[in-house]
């Protein structure tokens, strides 16, 4: 697999988020603003840019059916903009926090969102019809710590969590009159809003990343160890593989299919993760061919250390092992901080995805035949 395009749209790219048709895209700068960029033929072009937080914007997310994006910020507020005529109009939603939002999620029938916090909670936003505003409830009193990233179970109902006290948990988000009891479906229906399903303690560091498989069967996460943790039915029996890394830890992981994981991070490359038909979870290789720079023994000082440093072994050997020569010239540059799929209403399965980073690029990827 090699990147399919690169666009070089800033200095560095906090979050980004596709349009349904994925001719626009929506990304943060590194500041309070929100700029979106319309494909024209063969050129992206600024066509808007949105100013109403006072502070970084943290996370968003663009709905596939409704056609509305959600921004959270360290300032403490969400905003729901709509697109009227051809302008984008936003409503405040009063998160009740008093610590920055992190991260935010649409739910997967968009009928609620969900947006974790440094306040060591959760928030649960809804539309109420009869005030015409958007309303949030909040599960307190699990987290130890600031939540890193949520992700919803197709369901609609469960939610999982990471955070940096190093649990992964699961949360009931069902919210009466909001979310409809189907006959034959799981018990999370019957379970309370903010009652935790699952804590899951296998990692001793921050984590990071949390994913759900299509089907709802497979829940993954990411450690600051460099570790990605692996779990089956969580709801009922729980079974967890974990897959260690060599080198550093990722940020973010995304599924492409049930036995197809994509993991992104501080390595600035993309890595591919599969499980045999056994259901063993193992790591496959890079995405980024990068071109590897010979040594030289005209380099500085400088240089030559980082080279050491960067070249120790992680199995124990002398730390005077220097790796010669070092991957380099790949597509992203620095810490690659968010993974987004690049697909429409009703897919099953994700042949296409984007990163971005701190390097200020968004990179298309298209995935090959042989890895699905």
């Amino acid at each position: 697999m090699a990147a399919v395009a690169v666009h070089q749209f800033a200095e560095c790219i906090t979050c980004h988020a596709w349009s349904p048709d994925q001719t626009m895209i929506a990304f943060c700068p590194n500041n309070s603003e929100l700029h979106i960029y319309k494909l024209f033929t063969d050129k992206w072009e600024k066509v808007h840019v949105l100013y109403k937080h006072d502070q970084i914007i943290s996370g968003i997310d663009w709905s596939i059916r409704s056609n509305k994006i959600v921004t959270v910020s360290h300032d403490r507020n969400s905003y729901v903009w709509s697109q009227e005529a051809s302008e984008w109009v936003p409503t405040l939603v009063i998160l009740r926090l008093n610590r920055a939002a992190l991260c935010v999620q649409w739910s997967p029938k968009e009928n609620k969102f969900a947006v974790g916090s440094g306040a060591k909670s959760v928030c649960i936003c809804y539309y109420e019809q009869e005030n015409n505003w958007w309303v949030s409830k909040l599960i307190r009193k699990k987290h130890n710590s600031s939540v890193t990233c949520v992700a919803w179970h197709p369901n609609n109902i469960l939610l999982a969590t990471t955070s940096t006290d190093g649990k992964c948990r699961v949360f009931s988000t069902y919210i009466k009159g909001v979310d409809i009891r189907e006959s034959g479906a799981s018990s999370s229906n019957d379970i309370k809003f903010g009652e935790q399903i699952a804590q899951l303690d296998l990692s001793v560091t921050w984590t990071f990343g949390v994913r759900w498989s299509p089907n709802g069967s497979t829940l993954a996460y990411a450690g600051h160890n460099s570790m990605i943790y692996f779990i089956d039915d969580v709801e009922s029996s729980p079974s967890a593989q974990n897959v260690a890394l060599r080198d550093l830890p990722l940020r973010d992981i995304l599924f492409l299919s049930e036995r197809v994981v994509i993991g992104v991070g501080f390595d600035c490359n993309p890595m591919v993760f599969t499980a045999d038909e056994t259901g063993l979870w193992s790591f496959v290789k890079y995405l980024d061919e990068r071109k590897v720079a010979p040594s030289t023994s005209k380099g500085s000082q400088f240089s030559e250390a980082l080279g050491k440093l960067y070249g120790q072994s992680r199995q124990g050997t002398s730390n005077d092992t220097v790796e010669l020569s070092k991957p380099r010239g790949g597509a992203h540059e620095n810490c690659i901080n968010c993974i987004v799929p690049l697909r429409k209403a009703g897919d099953a399965t994700v042949n296409r995805f984007s990163t971005s980073g701190m390097d200020g690029k968004i990179v298309v990827w298209q995935l090959d035949k042989e890895v699905k």
